[in-house]
C-alpha cells in the first residue's frame, strides 16, 4: 500500500529539495573559508567561525524535517531567527579593512532559511522576513562602509539576492503542491488497483478450490448413483447431493453475503456512514465468518472513523477470505483515504492491533 506521507517525502526530495540541500552547504562552507581566509576583516573571527559552523548544523537539523513534513509555522519561525541572528553576527564583526577585496556573504550564506520558510508559509511571512534581514544588513554595512557607492553596491547586491531567489522559490509553490496532488491521486489509483487484483485472485483460488473439491467428492457420488451403487432416494445421498450443487453453484458465482457475518459486524459503522453521506457498496468474496470480538470491535471503530473523516461520497468496501485469512479493503478516491486494509486470522486465540506507519493503514492479527 502507498500511503500519502510516502507520496509527500517521494514528492519533496526532488532536485529542488537538492537544491535548498546544495545551498545549505556550500554557502557556510563558502563563508567559514572567507573568514579563515580573511582573519584581519572581522573583529572576532571566532564568532564568525561559530556563525558558519552554526548554520551547518541548522541545515542538518532543518531539512529532514522540511522534506517529511514541511515547516510548520514553529519551526518557520525558528529559520527565520537563525537568518536574523547570523547576519546580525556576521555584519557586526566584518569589518573589511581598505583594499581587502572581500564579499560580504551574510545575505547570500542565509537566504536558503529563508527559501525554506517561501516553500510552505504564506508570503507575507517571508516577505517580512526578508525585509527584516535587508533592513539589519542595510544598517551594518552603511554604518561600516557608509552610504557611498560601495556600500550602496553591497546593499543592491543584498537586495537582488533576496528579491530573487526567494521570489524563484515562491513561485514554485503551486507547481510543488500540484505535483504532490497528482502523485497523491496515482497512489490512491494504485492502492485500488491493488485491491481490485487481490480480490481477482481470491475469487478464482476459491473457485479453483471449489471445482477441485468437486471433482474428488462429486464426480464418484455421480458415478455411483449411475452405476446403481447409490440410491438416489436415499436421505444421505440427496442431503450430499444437496450440498455439492450449493457448493457448485457458490464456484461459479460466489455466495452472498451472510447476514449474520462480518457484515453485520460492521453493521453500525457502515449506518454511521450512510447518515453522515457515505455510499458504501460492499462486496464479499468468500466466508469471512466473524472475528473474535475485540478484533471485530477494533475493526468496526477503524472502519467507522475512516469513514467518518469522509466527505459525503461513494466507496468501495471489499471483504476477502481465503483459507484462516481474511482481509478487507476500503478504497476511495478521496484524498482524505488512500486505502484502509485491516487482516486477521479466523482462527486467532488472541488478537491486537498496530500501525506500520502509512496513513490509515492497520493491520490486525
Amino acid at each position: 500500500m502507498v500511503s500519502h506521507h510516502e507520496v509527500v517525502r517521494d514528492t519533496t526530495e526532488s532536485g529542488l529539495a537538492r537544491l535548498i540541500g546544495a545551498l545549505a552547504v556550500i554557502m557556510p562552507v563558502a563563508g567559514l573559508f572567507q573568514t579563515l581566509a580573511n582573519l584581519g576583516d572581522f573583529r572576532q573571527p571566532a564568532v564568525a567561525v561559530a556563525v558558519w559552523a552554526g548554520l551547518l548544523a541548522a541545515a542538518a537539523w532543518l531539512l529532514p524535517r522540511a522534506r517529511l513534513e514541511g515547516l510548520g509555522r514553529g519551526k518557520a519561525a525558528v529559520a527565520v531567527l537563525i537568518a536574523v541572528a547570523a547576519v546580525t553576527a556576521i555584519g557586526w564583526e566584518h569589518r573589511p579593512q581598505r583594499g581587502s577585496g572581500s564579499v560580504d556573504l551574510a545575505v547570500l550564506g542565509t537566504v536558503w532559511l529563508l527559501a525554506l520558510v517561501a516553500l510552505s508559509q504564506p508570503a507575507w511571512t517571508w516577505i517580512s522576513a526578508a525585509l527584516a534581514v535587508f533592513t539589519i544588513h542595510a544598517v551594518l554595512v552603511i554604518g561600516v562602509a557608509g552610504a557611498g557607492a560601495p556600500g550602496l553596491a553591497q546593499l543592491e547586491a543584498a537586495g537582488y539576492i533576496l528579491a530573487t531567489i526567494l521570489t524563484a522559490f515562491a513561485a514554485l509553490r503551486p507547481t510543488l503542491a500540484m505535483h504532490i496532488r497528482i502523485s497523491a491521486r496515482r497512489a490512491s489509483l494504485a492502492s485500488r488497483v491493488t485491491a481490485e487484483r487481490a480480490a481477482a485472485d481470491a475469487v478464482r483460488a476459491e473457485r479453483r478450490g471449489g471445482l477441485a473439491r468437486l471433482e474428488r467428492d462429486a464426480l464418484p457420488l455421480l458415478r455411483g448413483i449411475a452405476e446403481g451403487r447409490l440410491d438416489p432416494a436415499d436421505a444421505g445421498v440427496r442431503e450430499r447431493c444437496g450440498r455439492h450443487a450449493a457448493a457448485l453453484r457458490d464456484s461459479l458465482t460466489g455466495p452472498a453475503p451472510a447476514a449474520g457475518g462480518l457484515v453485520s459486524v460492521l453493521g453500525p459503522a457502515l449506518r454511521a456512514a450512510q447518515a453522515h453521506g457515505v455510499m458504501v457498496n460492499v462486496q464479499v468474496i468468500g466466508d469471512p465468518g466473524v472475528p473474535p470480538p475485540d478484533v471485530a470491535r477494533a475493526i468496526g471503530a477503524t472502519v467507522e472513523a475512516a469513514l467518518g473523516a469522509l466527505p459525503p461520497h461513494q466507496v468501495m468496501l471489499t471483504v476477502l477470505a481465503a483459507g484462516q485469512e481474511a482481509e478487507l479493503y476500503l478504497t476511495s478516491s478521496e484524498p482524505e483515504l488512500d486505502c484502509v486494509q485491516l487482516s486477521w486470522r479466523r482462527d486467532a486465540s488472541s488478537s491486537g492491533a498496530s500501525s506500520s506507519g502509512g496513513l490509515c493503514e492497520r493491520r490486525f492479527w
